[in-house]
């Protein structure tokens, strides 16, 4: 079973190429299911699961990472895994630690490294490249961030909760939202790239 969360919009879904690499796991019928869904969704956002041969499409309300949000820390539910893992679908260790409202930063048992959001990938910014969190960090293996690698320069460098780079959350409903970490702000520019991302990869099959 593969689960993913998606934005349908007029031009189709938002980083498709993307979710069926995420859902690819569950062979040729799956990934037909997915694109007859994809095919017809009508515009909104859906937490889709796609088990063998069965879809199931749930649709959700909106996305829970808006712009300008406060942050929070707390250590990753997952810090003792290595390594990036399947989005899991509710009920999941993320469900106890959201907070409405609130962008909570997961962080390595010590707290001295961020690994990613509760809901969305963490991405700093270097001035030149967007950075995102070494390989073996645990986190969900994020479609958005597989988005930007694949197209934007890209580097991986470890997230510390003690430095000044800029961070931006990014995921594939909400696109990319910077919170209030009292960091320098990410460029304008910047940002602008990660939406031309998101757009890049909007079809429908």
């Amino acid at each position: 079973m593969r689960y993913t969360t998606l934005r349908v919009t007029e031009a189709g879904v938002v980083l498709h190429d993307f979710h069926v690499e995420r859902l690819a796991p569950e062979g040729p019928a799956g990934l037909a299911a997915f694109a007859r869904f994809a095919r017809n969704a009508r515009p909104g956002i859906y937490g889709v699961t796609v088990a063998g041969e069965e879809l199931r499409a749930e649709p959700r309300a909106g996305s829970n990472l808006v712009e300008g949000m406060p942050v929070r820390l707390v250590v990753s539910p997952f810090a003792a895994r290595r390594g990036a893992f399947p989005k899991p679908g509710s009920p999941c260790a993320y469900d106890g630690i959201r907070l409405p409202g609130v962008a909570t930063l997961l962080t390595s048992a010590d707290g001295t490294e961020i690994y990613e959001s509760c809901v969305a990938a963490v991405l700093g910014w270097d001035g030149t490249h967007f950075v995102g969190v070494p390989e073996d960090r645990p986190r969900v293996a994020s479609v958005a961030e597989a988005a930007v690698r694949a197209t934007l320069p890209f580097v991986r460098s470890p997230l510390r909760t003690d430095d000044c780079l800029p961070l931006v959350l990014l995921n594939a409903v909400a696109g990319p939202c910077t919170v209030s970490t009292g960091r320098p702000p990410l460029p304008a520019d910047a940002m602008a790239l990660l939406t031309q991302v998101l757009e890049r990869f909007t079809r429908r099959p």
